[in-house]
Order: C-alpha cells, then structure tokens, then sequence
C-alpha cells in the first residue's frame, strides 16, 4: 500500500450508512487519509459528527458552501483525492452517476476528478435486480468506475437477497491491497498505442476498421498498475482514458506515427496494440464524392509502417507488436515477428465474434526462441498477464541504462575555478 494514500469517501442516503463510520476507521488503520462526504439523505442516517470523530477532518456536504467554494472547494477535493470510493452507494445516486448529474457536492466531485472512481451498491434486492439499475451499472463499468458488490444476505427490510454492501474489512482490504503487478514496470516509461485509424477518402468517407481500442487500453491501465509511467496515443475511440494515463488522440496512421516519434525517444518500452491501416488512399478528394452510377477505382498506397520506424532506431525501447489474424496466426505472427525485428508480438485470431466487438481476449505471445498461451478470459485480466511475461523478457538494465544515457546528455555543471592567490607586498 501506498502511505498515507488519499482516500475520498462519500457517503450517500441508505440504512448501510450506519457502517460508515467503521469503514473510515479500517481505512485509517490502514494508513489512510479520508475525507468524508455526505449527501443530504446519507445525513439522515448517521450523523456527519461521528464521521469527523474517525476520520480527523471535517465532514464536508454542501456544494453551495460560501466559505469553501469560494476557492472552488469542490474542485480541490477532487484534485485531492487519490481514490473516490461511494459507500454506500444507493441506487439514486447510481442512476446520478450514470446520467452525469452535478446537482450536489458528491455528485460533482465525482465529474470533476481525474482518481478512479469505486462504489459498493446497497439497496433491497429487487432494486438491485431492476433493470434500470442494472444497466446504470453497466454503464459505470464501462466508463471504468470500480463496482465492488454487493453480497448477498438478510436486508434491513427483512427480505433476504443481493444487495447487501460489503462489509468494512472487506471494502478496506479490497481497496489497499497492492495492484496486480506492483511494482514490476516501476518508473518505466511506456508508450502504447491503442484503437484503429481512419484514412480519409473525401471530406465524409474514410477507411477504417473494427478495433474498439479496449485491448490497448487495458494495456495501459495494466501498465499503471505495475508502476510505469504511461503514454497512451490512440485513434477514433470511446473510451475513458485510465487515471494516471496520459493521452493522445490521433486520426490517421500518419498522425500516429507522429505521435510515436514524438515521445518514443523517451521510452523504456513500446506496447504496440493499434490495429493501424496498412494503406491509405493515395490522394484525398475535396470535396464529397458524388454517387454517379458507375465504378470507380480507388488508388491506395501503403501508410506508414510505425512499429517497423522504431525497430530500426539505433537507440530503441523494447518492441511488443500485435498480430490480429483470420488464420495461419501463428505462421504470420513469427513471420511479423522476424520481419520487423520485434521482441515480443502478442498474436490472436479475429473475425466470427473473436476478439472484436468483445469484452473478453486470449493471446499466443511469441519471441525469438519462445512462445507462451494466455487463456481467454477478460481483456484486462489478460493485459496483466501480457504486462507480467514482458517484465520477465524486458531486460533489467533496459529502463536504468536509458534513463543514465539521458542523465549523461545534460549540459555539465561548469567546473569550480580556484581563486587566484593574492599576491601580499612586503
């Protein structure tokens, strides 16, 4: 765990509130610092005195307080916070979070903050079971907001089913325990690209293809967590960019390659996830092509190769390419793996429901003289796997070296001159 890592608790309206005030003890405990935040409601079930009593901080609660947001108070707690956690988290404020609503001090802090956002649902389990809470959950996952829950159990209304919230030690531990992977990129840069290009034809046409960009992401979220510093250049997505990720979007392969060599001097290591075009029209028109009834031939040309520019670098990071192939995966894998002088190349079968369009992946990761299956499952859980096996081929001295070389190209300190000797008459 991390000392002293910032912790923003908001605390929302439902009988669970009453677990509050143990929950920020075991955060605490911890090692943590929490600020509470309350909503009118959640006031109503505990009272914001014994929350200040534990957290040391005054519970803050009001989004139209003079004395706070006169430095935009809702702001700086943002900012604050390395981690928002929403516990309870009811189903009205679920369906605000979703909905992107900033009518109260929770609600905007939650719009206003670049932390990972967590929430433990508690409701009655016929709430939990609606599908209008389902699919406002959906949502939260999709935008990359943590869903810790909920457990099944006895209910205060004296039903019994899923909508209990976690319990206080298990939120705790939950929260603090180290990532996956921790530590194993640390202080690393890594640059990443993710998502498809598109090449224009016309002013409203472009070619493209299916790749949603959430593989490389995942990449990136995973790289996180191992500690390195993470550069993410995609193209055309819908996708949240991770916290702690720094972002840059681009529209055509030549665009990307710019932005690849813009940042890859500065990296330890070159995830390359992007399913980048392999042409590109070789003229584009001015104006909107007109339907006109007959053929007409599109000229293409090949787009830039950018994984190939960087392997052919003197000074280059290690290289992880991306084969996403119809068939012969492992024979046009190895061959791209030769061909471009990568190090590494994570290779997967595409098409038919595989791969696009899906939240789940299964690489074949191949090296000079190795190969290793990572089994289908979760498109992250199978990015953490990617990040485990390339820390294991990344060379040790890889990060330390380069950043020594860098060390070394700045302009040396001007050496100290003696003073002259005064020269004393008799």
């Amino acid at each position: 765990m991390t000392p002293q890592k910032r912790i923003l608790l908001g605390v929302t309206g439902g009988i669970a509130a009453y677990k509050s005030p143990d929950l920020v003890r075991r955060l605490v405990e911890r090692g943590a610092q929490v600020q509470v935040v309350m909503t009118a409601s959640a006031r109503r079930f505990v009272a914001p005195l014994a929350l200040q009593a534990v957290s040391g901080r005054p519970v803050r609660s009001d989004l139209w307080d003079e004395a706070a947001e006169a430095a935009m108070g809702h702001i700086e707690l943002a900012r604050w916070a390395e981690l928002v956690l929403i516990a309870p988290a009811s189903a009205d404020f679920l369906a605000r979070l979703a909905a992107g609503r900033a009518d109260d001090l929770l609600a905007a802090l939650c719009l206003a903050t670049e932390a990972p956002i967590c929430v433990a649902p508690a409701m009655n389990r016929v709430m939990w079971a609606h599908r209008a809470t389902q699919a406002n959950v959906a949502t939260l996952a999709e935008r990359g907001v943590r869903v810790l829950g909920p457990d099944s159990g006895p209910q205060a209304c004296g039903e019994v089913g899923l909508g209990r919230m976690w319990e206080p030690a298990k939120l705790a531990e939950s929260l603090l325990e180290p990532p996956p992977n921790a530590g194993l990129l640390q202080g690393l840069n890594v640059l990443i690209t993710a998502g498809p290009t598109r090449e224009r034809i016309d002013p409203v046409r472009y070619l493209t293809n299916r790749s949603s960009g959430k593989m490389g992401f995942a990449v990136a979220v995973a790289a996180r967590e191992a500690g390195a510093h993470v550069t993410l250049v995609c193209g055309p997505v819908s996708l949240p960019t991770p916290a702690g990720v720094t972002r840059i979007d681009v529209e055509s392969a030549r665009e990307m390659y710019a932005a690849v060599h813009r940042h890859v001097a500065e990296a330890d290591l070159l995830v390359a996830a992007a399913a980048v075009a392999d042409f590109q029209p070789r003229s584009v028109a001015e104006e909107k092509i007109k339907k006109q009834g007959v053929a007409i031939d599109l000229a293409l040309e090949p787009a830039p190769d950018i994984v190939k520019s960087v392997t052919e670098m003197a000074k280059r990071p290690f290289v992880v390419g991306f084969a996403a192939e119809t068939h012969d995966v492992e024979a046009n894998a190895r061959g791209k793996l030769k061909r471009k002088k990568l190090d590494m190349i994570a290779a997967n079968r595409v098409g038919d429901g595989l791969a696009f369009d899906c939240e789940d992946n299964a690489l074949t990761v191949f090296w000079p003289g190795g190969r290793t299956e990572i089994e289908r499952a979760a498109k992250l859980e199978v990015a953490r796997a990617l990040v485990a096996l390339i820390a294991k081929r990344l060379p040790p001295p890889q990060g330390v070296a380069r950043r020594a070389a860098r060390k070394r190209r700045a302009p040396p300190t001007p050496p100290r001159t003696r003073p002259r000797a005064r020269r004393i008459r008799r």
